[in-house]
């Protein structure tokens, strides 16, 4: 992925391409969607992870969003065995975030396929793990930012930290780290739409590629994201509004290539 992406001299904003991430949260072994992070409000998609991976594949799309929701809270990986048949069923790059908080499992996962690992708590906590992380797999590793009120939450959510978005951003900037991930908690699973503003000031903030998550509920979301100025956003996670009929995957992938 380009880092640092602008829009070239005289092009519009809204030219350059959007990466979409199908994603693939997994609770209990199967494919589920939460409603702000909270694991009490799940919606059961798929009982078949490599199923819904597969679907996903067929429609287009060229990267895979995987969350071990187990995992993120417990701080280990849970859903081992799910990841692993996704991992089989695709020949698509899949990023892997949930409860990945040492250099042994970063090197597991991605020994087992996975093309990019995601780390959270760990960037709040152990910021030079990461730095490490990224001079040992270049390119292969992300930072998961996820904010509650413009404030970074970690352990799966759970706990919230005093720390903002664009402070956390910028302690990997030169790092290496192949893209951040930011989310607004506040809308994630609730489609009410992505928050444009939190994601902009990030990718203003940093040179590293920065991707969308959380509330988007239409093609318009990808159409607001494209048309910001500044930066241009890198890539865009699809959640619920995907797994229920909101956003039709080819009218997205077009649209996102543009």
């Amino acid at each position: 992925m380009p880092r640092g992406r602008t829009a070239a001299a005289g092009q519009l904003p809204g030219a350059c391409p959007v990466i979409l991430y199908p994603a693939i949260d997994l609770k209990d072994g199967r494919c589920v969607r939460l409603l702000h992070g909270d694991l009490a409000k799940e919606t059961v998609f798929n009982a078949s992870p490599a199923d819904q991976a597969d679907q996903f594949q067929k429609q287009g799309f060229t990267w895979l969003h995987v969350v071990d929701l187990n995992g993120a809270v417990e701080g280990r990986a849970v859903n081992v065995e799910a990841v692993a048949d996704i991992l089989q069923a695709v020949s698509i790059p899949v990023q892997l975030g949930g409860g990945i908080r040492t250099l042994a499992q970063i090197e597991t996962w991605i020994e087992a396929g996975v093309s990019r690992v995601i780390l959270g708590t760990v960037a709040v906590r152990e910021p030079e793990l990461v730095k490490k992380a990224a001079r040992l797999w270049p390119e292969q590793i992300a930072v998961g930012i996820d904010a509650r009120d413009g404030k970074v939450a970690t352990q799966g959510w759970l706990e919230t930290s005093e720390l903002e978005a664009v402070e956390l951003a910028r302690r990997f900037e030169d790092a290496g780290v192949a893209a951040l991930i930011v989310t607004d908690i506040g809308r994630d699973g609730a489609m009410t739409g992505v928050n444009v503003a939190q994601v902009g000031e990030v990718a203003d903030a940093v040179s590293i590629p920065v991707i969308a998550s959380g509330g988007v509920a239409s093609v318009a979301d990808i159409e607001a994201l494209k048309a910001r100025e500044g930066v241009a956003i890198a890539g865009c996670i699809l959640g619920r509004s995907l797994y229920e009929g909101a956003i039709d995957p080819a009218r997205a992938l077009t649209l996102a290539a543009g």
